[in-house]
């Protein structure tokens, strides 16, 4: 009887030393916060690695942006560990790009980022004169429509 409580009791600390160790691929989670000069969400932006072709979305609500890990165009994996240097740009439609640097800590890595707006104004842009050669005035003689 005391064998099977003690094989009951090495089984339980297997079981739960399983369900909290981390697994081997898993990095340490980061989260941006990502929000404008007032303190507000910026609920368009995106962020991404430098080396990586995918956008990822902001959560619309809170403008953050959670993740451990990032896959990168050549298949390679960059798996948030403590000690690296993260590099993201960080973007949304009417604010100018900013790229951060962030050095990766064991806890607690929520940090904000704060995107300045852009000022664009109608009379900042000129139209632009495109010149064909062609351009003659219509005359008004001759050439209908084509029946």
């Amino acid at each position: 009887m005391s064998i099977s409580w003690i094989n009951l009791a090495l089984a339980g600390a297997l079981l739960s030393g399983c369900a909290t160790s981390k697994s081997v691929g898993e990095g340490v989670p980061v989260k941006v916060y990502v929000v404008d000069g007032e303190g507000e969400p910026v609920s368009t932006a995106v962020v991404r690695h430098p080396n990586e072709a995918d956008r990822h979305r902001v959560n619309a609500e809170t403008g953050h942006w959670e993740g451990s890990v990032l896959y990168l165009p050549d298949g390679s994996e960059l798996i948030f560990t403590p000690g690296i240097s993260l590099q993201l740009e960080v973007s949304a439609p009417g604010f100018m790009t900013k790229v951060i640097s962030y050095d990766v800590k064991k806890r607690r890595n929520q940090f904000p980022v704060v995107l300045e707006g852009m000022s664009l104004k109608d009379a900042d842009f000129e139209e632009p004169i495109i010149q064909f050669g062609r351009d003659k005035p219509k005359s008004g003689a001759g050439g209908g429509g084509a029946n």
